[in-house]
């Protein structure tokens, strides 16, 4: 079905800010992928990842720190992002902080969970030492059966949380099967400018307030995991945090952001590159290209806010006249396909699924070695490589690499035998993969070449038969 989520259970957790949400989120997923900084409010929107540590597998939501009286409208879509976490939600885990005691916004929210009639584990954080345990006496008044003190920062009582969450699941259905549709989705980093529709994009695609949309740029400040499944495909959108220059970095927790983005791009799939129609194509949009094409990842590009555009375009000014023109600016990403789109009004955006699946269909492309290699012959004997302090690069055989079968967007890789790999120019790089594309486009795909030098046993390609 469309827009379901994997059928793993879901576990919420939820509390008011910096009462150390984030930091147990990692700590259960054992990976740092929520922000965790002392200023209150860092984590905005829902961020969603597999938990494996216990005896079932499940999908843990770290969700916004729930402000309470005289919200900003920003505190109040994060309590809407609350409110949806409870609902999607098969336990709750209700995150105090012992250091600070009982707060009347503790009281508020425990009404408010006891009210989904969702089961609830109440979790005391900050009971870093035996010392401190006594703390936990004072949340007994908030009537939990089920309480279980931790240190999320140093991992104490992880195990018995675990065993209390294992306890409170609800029974687990054919888990073998629902475990395997998970484990090699797609990942899809959704990259771009602050500002530019990044999370009106997941939100347009999945049809929920899943990530948090704002005017406010930099809203959304970790890379969040978003779980997605179309036609019994699963899909992991990566919702990154606006990538801004080195220099205009406010605060450490934008510097963070950014490097988290970066490190989205790298254990992506697939790059979906937003550029904000109304702006054009800026040099920050050319760096993060360059971001994705130093990271040789797959590439989409997708124009944005057609919408306010497509009323005040020139009559003359068509689509093929925009794509043309962005790709004249991003030069360097020209294997990307160039969407136009509305993440606001939902035009095209089901198109984004044909172009991941045109360039899924790629990654299983293969050239045969033979045409290969009378491609590249013929490559060479119509434009020779240039003499570098006297030598000349010369082909002696290639071949297209098997790659990783489990790799679903894998880049083509092609073995070049040569004489000596550092006579290839990176002009007559460029010069072989735009050969090779006349022969096999790749769409969305980069060519990675990969020179050897020349083996004893290999015959020189201009004089081999049976090509």
């Amino acid at each position: 079905m469309n827009g379901a989520v994997s059928n793993l259970p879901n576990v919420a957790i939820v509390g008011r800010p910096n009462v150390g949400k984030s930091e147990l989120f990692n700590r259960l997923i054992s990976r740092r992928i929520a922000i965790v900084h002392d200023q209150p409010g860092i984590t905005r929107d829902r961020i969603s990842a597999a938990c494996t540590r216990g005896s079932q597998p499940f999908i843990v939501w770290d969700t916004g720190g729930v402000a309470g009286a005289g919200e900003s409208e920003l505190s109040a879509q994060i309590r809407r992002a609350v409110d949806g976490a409870i609902q999607d939600s098969d336990l709750l885990l209700l995150v105090v902080d012992a250091m600070d005691g009982l707060s009347p916004l503790d009281q508020e929210l425990a009404r408010m969970l006891r009210r989904s009639q969702k089961p609830v584990i109440l979790v005391i954080n900050k009971i870093d030492n035996e010392k401190r345990e006594n703390l936990a006496i004072d949340f007994a008044s908030l009537g939990f059966s089920k309480s279980v003190s931790i240190s999320a920062a140093h991992g104490r009582g992880i195990s018995e949380l675990l065993e209390t969450v294992d306890q409170s699941l609800p029974a687990p259905l054919n888990i073998e099967h629902r475990t395997s549709n998970i484990q090699h989705p797609i990942a899809i980093a959704i990259i771009g400018r602050p500002n530019v529709g990044k999370s009106s994009l997941i939100n347009s695609i999945i049809r929920s307030e899943r990530a948090i949309v704002s005017e406010l740029p930099g809203t959304t400040r970790d890379a969040i995991d978003i779980s997605y499944q179309r036609n019994s495909q699963e899909f992991l959108f990566i919702d990154t945090a606006g990538i801004r220059r080195r220099g205009k970095h406010s605060t450490s927790v934008e510097v963070f952001s950014v490097m988290r983005a970066e490190r989205s791009i790298r254990r992506a799939d697939l790059c979906v590159l937003i550029v904000d129609l109304t702006m054009g194509v800026t040099a920050q949009d050319k760096r993060i290209a360059g971001l994705i094409q130093k990271a040789r990842k797959a590439a989409i590009i997708v124009l944005n806010k057609w919408d306010l555009v497509k009323p005040k375009r020139k009559e003359k000014q068509t689509i093929a006249q925009l794509v043309d023109e962005t790709r004249a600016q991003i030069f360097f990403l020209d294997y990307a396909p160039v969407l136009i789109a509305s993440a606001l009004t939902g035009e095209n955006i089901d198109k984004l699924f044909a172009f991941i699946g045109k360039v899924r269909r790629a990654a299983r492309e293969r050239i045969g070695t033979g045409v290969l290699n009378r491609l590249l012959r013929s490559a060479f004997a119509a434009n020779p490589p240039a003499m570098i302090s006297g030598r000349r690069l010369k082909l002696f055989y290639a071949a297209q690499a098997s790659g990783n079968p489990e790799a679903t967007l894998e880049p083509p890789e092609f073995a070049i035998f040569v004489n000596e790999p550092r006579l290839l120019t990176d002009t007559y790089r460029r010069y072989l993969e735009a050969r090779i594309r006349k022969a096999q486009p790749f769409p969305g795909l980069p060519i990675i070449l990969t020179l050897r030098p020349r083996a004893k046993s290999v015959t020189p390609a201009s004089r081999s038969r049976g090509e």
